[in-house]
């Protein structure tokens, strides 16, 4: 199924927004966000290798023949470096691994140069915004004091270290080593990571903490560097598990209903909310179970297995069975947006991705169960005659959609859907690990460290 809807999302996208970054699929016609600037194609990109991984070789060699034709990083304009990041660069890196054409290789690495001038900082913690031609950057206006942000700067990792590999240039690798170094330096208020981190003075911004948006990805980050260096990255792997170990005694707490969430954490008071895209960390408990400190194995699987409950009630508990934006444990409220603006649903797919991660770990048949909910749903909710749209608010029987159809429904989502009905063997883990935008990357063997070091 997650086959025929990747068909109806691209031949819509092709039909009506061909080359342009993503499909409005109601209008029918191209949407560009500002996040990449002039850039064009995020959603061609950010689809080769799902194109390639569900066997659908016409449609992937027609995205190959525009990439080579038409992606251009020659553009005057500002682009967000995080976003550009784990969408081209690693849609172009995963699409290389897979496939061996070296067109993606060097679209990466040429792209890759191209947001270099973003650490040209006091600290060499990276700009959030960067003009590609200017090499000029700064960070968004809203972050606290000129702040960069914690999951903006801590999700580059995986990819510079592959861009290093592929291109024999050790910048990309120094480059985010030394955001480690800032990172270690620094007091963390209750052994917790804040949200922003000023790029000028290397301090910490407001002592705001959250593994939904401004947070998540960068602890991600550091479970899967330790497991992409073949389990040799050993500042990676405690960094990680004395994260988790802060994250548990400081942030999950279990509703009166008996709902495990990870609240967000405002200079040490909690704010009782949990966002969608806070449940891509049941996923990632489970991922890292297998190497958490030996008495803690059980309870890193529990841990996911609770936190993918929890998000599949937020599901569960709306009209439409697909999750709001952000969901509330205050005020006899369990698992539900109480607020407007938290009420809608983009086509995320953090949910998918915890369930993917849990079928595959455990084999619990309910995470497959869960999954062809989640599918019934789009089906009958997102799915329009021009693609599939997000909704507007999830409570709410009349439909209202938002006319987008965002790139990471098909980088993302629906490659997750397919992994949840696929056998083990496709990308499996102990040779793929996937960044943050799903695009999987090969596990870098120490045999390959050797083979480098003899080179030079």
């Amino acid at each position: 199924v997650s086959l025929q809807m990747m068909k109806h999302a691209w031949d819509n996208y092709k039909r009506y927004a061909w080359g342009l970054n993503e499909l409005k699929p109601i209008s029918k016609q191209g949407h560009s966000s500002n996040l990449f600037g002039n850039i064009q194609g995020a959603t061609i990109v950010d689809a080769l290798d799902t194109l390639y991984i569900m066997e659908m070789k016409e449609e992937f060699k027609e995205a190959k023949e525009w990439v080579e034709q038409n992606l251009d990083f020659n553009v005057n304009a500002e682009i967000s470096v995080f976003e550009v990041n784990i969408r081209f660069v690693g849609g172009l890196l995963s699409a290389y691994y897979l496939s061996g054409e070296e067109i993606f290789r060097k679209k990466a690495v040429e792209l890759g140069e191209k947001l270099l001038p973003a650490f040209n900082t006091p600290t060499g913690i990276p700009w959030a915004l960067l003009n590609i031609k200017s090499g000029i950057g700064r960070n968004w206006p809203w972050a606290s004091g000129g702040s960069s942000i914690l999951a903006e700067f801590g999700t580059l990792h995986l990819e510079f270290i592959h861009l290093s590999h592929l291109s024999g240039n050790p910048v990309f690798a120094e480059k985010v080593m030394n955001i480690r170094k800032v990172l270690n330096r620094l007091d963390k208020p209750e052994g917790l990571y804040p949200n922003y981190l000023n790029p000028s003075s290397g301090q910490w911004g407001q002592h705001h903490v959250s593994i939904g948006g401004l947070g998540d990805s960068f602890y991600e980050y550091l479970l899967k560097a330790w497991l992409m260096s073949g389990k040799t990255d050993e500042e990676g792997r405690k960094m990680y598990y004395d994260a988790v170990q802060a994250i548990e005694t400081h942030l999950i707490r279990k509703s009166s209903g008996g709902l495990t969430y990870i609240a967000e954490w405002k200079g040490g008071l909690l704010e009782h909310k949990m966002g969608h895209l806070t449940c891509f960390a049941g996923g990632m408990f489970a991922l890292g179970a297998d190497g958490a400190p030996s008495d803690k194995t059980g309870r890193h699987i529990e841990l996911g297995a609770e936190i993918a409950r929890t998000c599949h009630e937020s599901y569960d508990r709306t009209s439409l069975k697909l999750g709001p934006e952000a969901f509330r444990f205050d005020g006899g409220v369990e698992a539900i947006a109480t607020r407007q603006n938290e009420k809608y649903y983009i086509l995320r797919p953090e949910v998918i991705e915890t369930y993917m991660y849990m079928w595959r770990l455990t084999h619990d048949p309910k995470y497959r169960q869960w999954g062809w909910e989640a599918v019934e749903a789009l089906e009958k909710y997102c799915r329009v005659d021009g693609g599939y749209s997000g909704i507007r608010d999830v409570y709410s029987s009349r439909q209202s959609h938002d006319d987008v159809q965002q790139s990471f429904f098909l980088s993302e989502t629906l490659k997750y859907l397919y992994l949840l009905f696929s056998e083990d063997d496709l990308l499996p883990f102990e040779h793929w690990v996937f960044n943050t935008e799903a695009h999987p990357l090969p596990i870098l063997d120490k045999d390959d460290e050797n083979k480098e070091e003899t080179q030079k």
